[in-house]
């Protein structure tokens, strides 16, 4: 049993946490483009890199996409971290993470979502969806 809490915990925390980052550096509170440990560092160069990874879209899109993206991945992050429908907030973000390993490997090749543990983090939300299953009583 304390394996399972612990468990749960540590994957909600750690998909809630990456989520935060990524968000929270598109809006430049890691630091400035260009900074150690900064992937975008502004709005901008993420909606240049969404377009990199949506090429197959309108260029107006683009922005909204990258919108949309923020904010299921700000949403996820809160309801991991406050246990809201949990079953379906882990779901989610599988999807949401597959999606985002579908488009980097199509765009970009396959090390790319492994060079940012795309998969693994699509397992880890796949294992707290399975853990967080109601289960039967005994």
């Amino acid at each position: 049993m304390a394996l399972h809490t612990t468990s749960v915990w540590f994957l909600r925390l750690s998909l809630a946490s990456a989520f935060l980052s990524a968000g929270v550096d598109r809006l430049g509170w890691w630091g400035p483009p260009g900074a150690p440990n900064v992937a975008w560092g502004a709005w901008a160069p993420f909606v240049a890199y969404t377009g990199q990874l949506l090429w197959f879209l309108p260029a107006a899109w683009i922005n909204a996409f990258g919108v949309a993206a923020t904010i299921a991945e700000l949403g996820l992050a809160v309801w991991l971290v406050a246990g809201i429908r949990l079953q379906a907030a882990a779901l989610a973000s599988a999807a949401l993470l597959a999606s985002f390993a579908v488009t980097m490997t199509v765009a970009m090749g396959v090390k790319a979502p492994l060079n940012y543990s795309v998969f693994t983090a699509v397992a880890a939300a796949l294992a707290l969806a399975a853990l967080s299953a109601p289960r039967p009583l005994k």
